[in-house]
């Protein structure tokens, strides 16, 4: 073992659980409001007359109001002037407004009413005739909108919600800060607890019991704890299983602080790499680190997938998406939602600038053997990227 791996008792890494003091504020009801400001600035360079944003991170981004889409409608309609409208039902308008971070003229629906008739007849009152509809709305949204709306003059938001999201500000910044810097101390705690024969089980209860100490929102967003054979699959398989002498593991896990989220992977070895392991592991340590020096303004998304594509091509690995190599994009964005725009991939020619975020994890698969993600996040500068995490510096070490 090694000063990082295996040397604390369960005991040992509870005790260092506290609730994190480094707290990133909140975002303010003003960013809010500028957020509203700037949708409406591209829907009038779209041609665009109303936006309807419906449940999900989009809606918590633009009002503050964390809401899962369900059957019943709740969205906000923004038109190019006047108060934004939320269309809800009306028993829940207490619990709404108790979240709501921007003012908001209402809509209000009963359960045998329809509430797709409530938008049609906001957007009339306002004069609007076209509407962008959120990419992320049910069909069922869409199609109950047609019956009420002309189906040409319904949109897609893509362009609109993406170009508001995708840079991120100060705060958001903050927040996504805050939240890397905690899934890494716990990161650090799982693999110093890691020993012959833990499961993967005890490991990813721990992780979850270790984000809520920490003050997570809600305790782990998600968690991939693999060993050995299974870190071949990039996000695991099913089955517990058990720690043993020279097993690879793989722990993919994140949380979120205010809806902001982090997502970090290490992998690292149990006892003594095999050459091929450590071979392995170094090439995706370089890969990970060209993709990383590839960024800075202006450069296309697909244009730092391919630097890492390129280490790992001079290395007789790949090419493409074949394996021994890389089976997936190099990364993706994050914010509100655990993968967002903009995607570092193929074919992506959106040009990186500054604020954006996103993953930088250019796994490499050796089927049946095993595989190496080293995954940490950064966000564009004016002079290039800046990790949110300082990467791995070695197989047994895993923590700078």
């Amino acid at each position: 073992m090694t000063p990082q791996i295996g040397h604390l008792s369960l005991s040992d890494a509870r005790a260092q659980l506290r609730p994190w003091q480094a707290q990133a504020a909140p975002i303010s009801a003003d960013e809010h409001g500028q957020r509203i400001e700037q949708a409406r600035a591209l829907m009038q360079r779209l041609g665009v007359d109303a936006l309807l944003v419906t449940a999900g991170a989009s809606l918590r981004y633009f009002t503050g109001v964390a809401w899962a889409a369900s059957e019943r409608l709740v969205a906000l309609l923004v038109t190019r002037v006047g108060k934004p409208v939320l269309v809800c039902p009306a028993f829940e308008e207490g619990s709404l407004d108790a979240v709501l971070r921007i003012e908001v003229d209402k809509r209000l629906w009963e359960e045998h009413e329809n509430p797709h008739a409530r938008v049609a007849q906001a957007m009339r009152e306002r004069g609007a005739s076209t509407l962008a509809l959120d990419p992320a709305a049910a069909l069922a949204i869409h199609t109950g909108l047609a019956r009420h709306l002309r189906a040409a003059a319904i949109t897609d938001a893509t362009v609109l919600i993406d170009g508001c999201r995708m840079r991120k500000s100060p705060a958001e910044l903050a927040l996504m800060q805050q939240a890397c810097d905690m899934t890494l101390f716990v990161q650090r705690l799982a693999a110093g607890i890691a020993h012959e024969g833990i499961t993967t089980g005890q490991l990813v209860r721990f992780i979850d019991e270790a984000h809520r100490a920490l003050g997570a929102d809600d305790g782990s967003t998600f968690c991939i704890v693999q060993f050995g054979h299974a870190t071949a699959y990039p996000h695991g398989i099913p089955g517990v299983q058990q720690l043993r002498d020279g097993d690879l593991v793989l722990i993919d896990t994140g949380c979120t602080v205010h809806g902001y989220h982090s997502d970090i992977t290490r992998t690292w070895i149990h006892g003594r790499a095999s050459d091929l392991q450590q071979r392995i592991w170094a090439l995706e340590k370089e890969a990970q680190q060209a993709a990383f020096e590839a960024v800075r303004p202006g450069v296309a998304c697909e244009d730092v997938d391919a630097a890492a594509r390129r280490v790992l091509a001079a290395a007789g690995l790949g090419p493409d998406y074949q394996l021994p190599g890389l089976p997936h994009r190099t990364g993706h964005g994050c914010g509100l939602a655990i993968h967002e725009a903009p995607y570092v991939v193929r074919g992506n020619r959106i040009a990186l600038a500054t604020g954006m975020c996103a993953s930088n994890e250019p796994m490499i698969v050796v089927p049946g053997q095993f595989g190496v993600r080293l995954e940490d996040h950064f966000h564009v500068t004016a002079d290039g990227a800046r990790w949110f995490t300082t990467p791995s510096p070695a197989i047994d070490i895993p923590f700078a």
